[in-house]
């Protein structure tokens, strides 16, 4: 089994597309509608489908607002420099909502974005940027 995409609703589709694409640089895979369903699907992510997980934004026709609850989590990505890249988002207009720093009980350097329905992803240091920060493994983030 593999891990194939992570599906978001989302309330206005285009905004999405322009976040994911031109602020976080991933690439639109494919689009389609359905109009006897009325929505349309959009997969979107850093490379073919193939051989990566992607995202799936599903927008429903006449749809702008959904409520998010409180189960849904976040998506995670790994930055080679997250102040960097922190700094180039909220430049084009995106929401950090957590700066660079240290994860609570731990030293991964992490921060919070919010795409434009309110989703959360979290940025995550791939790289250490001094010897002073570890990653955390695996087993230590489940824990946290």
């Amino acid at each position: 089994m593999r891990l194939l995409h992570t599906m978001l609703r989302v309330g206005n589709l285009e905004e999405s597309l322009k976040f994911y694409c031109d602020v976080l640089g991933m690439k639109l895979l494919r689009r389609k509608d359905y109009p006897g369903g009325e929505f349309t699907l959009a997969f979107i992510g850093y490379g073919d489908e193939a051989d990566n997980t992607v995202i799936e934004l599903t927008y429903n026709w006449g749809t702008d607002k959904y409520d998010l609850g409180n189960a849904y989590g976040h998506i995670a990505l790994g930055v080679d420099d997250i102040y960097a890249t922190c700094e180039s988002i909220k430049s084009q207009g995106g929401k950090v909502v957590r700066e660079p720093g240290p994860m609570k009980h731990g030293s991964t350097v992490i921060a919070f974005i919010e795409d434009p329905d309110g989703y959360k992803v979290e940025l995550i240091q791939l790289s250490n940027q001094s010897s002073a920060v570890k990653q955390e493994t695996p087993e230590q983030l489940v824990t946290q």
